[in-house]
């Protein structure tokens, strides 16, 4: 018998899952001045318009700026990095930042999405979070 396991977000709303692991970051785009919005929004924060479209973001961006975290709730474990993202949709989102030493993190480097498990469900079952991580870069 095969079990299917449905993993869901961490925070609902915020993330697509999909089922091979991949997803995007969900948002809002206002019709009426064109600005982007992580997460959702009813309202827009720029003209106040309640017109606005779900978008899914990019899943590369630039790193805006960063930071280390050495002391932080018993939730997290220490030291960890955090920065903000830059995409190309003009929306700059903050998450971890994972897969390198704290010394090779530059601010401008390209990140790529990352979805990644992030504890349980009160039933148990899978949480998906978000990190960012170095994209690979590849020379043509």
């Amino acid at each position: 018998m095969t079990t299917t396991v449905i993993e869901e977000s961490f925070r609902p709303g915020e993330l697509e899952v999909r089922p091979d692991g991949t997803g995007n970051l969900l948002g809002s785009r206002c019709r009426s001045c064109g600005a982007h919005f992580f997460p959702t929004r009813e309202a827009c924060a720029g003209c106040l318009s309640q017109d606005l479209d779900a978008v899914k973001f990019s899943t590369e961006g630039v790193l805006y700026t960063y930071s280390v975290v050495r002391q932080s709730t018993p939730a997290f474990e220490v030291p960890y990095a955090i920065g903000y993202v830059d995409f190309p949709e003009g929306v700059r989102i903050m998450g971890q930042i994972a897969g390198l030493e704290f010394d090779e993190i530059t601010i401008g480097m390209p990140m790529t999405l990352s979805l990644e498990p992030f504890g349980e469900n009160e039933e148990g079952d899978p949480l998906t979070g978000y990190r960012f991580r170095p994209a690979e870069v590849t020379n043509d």
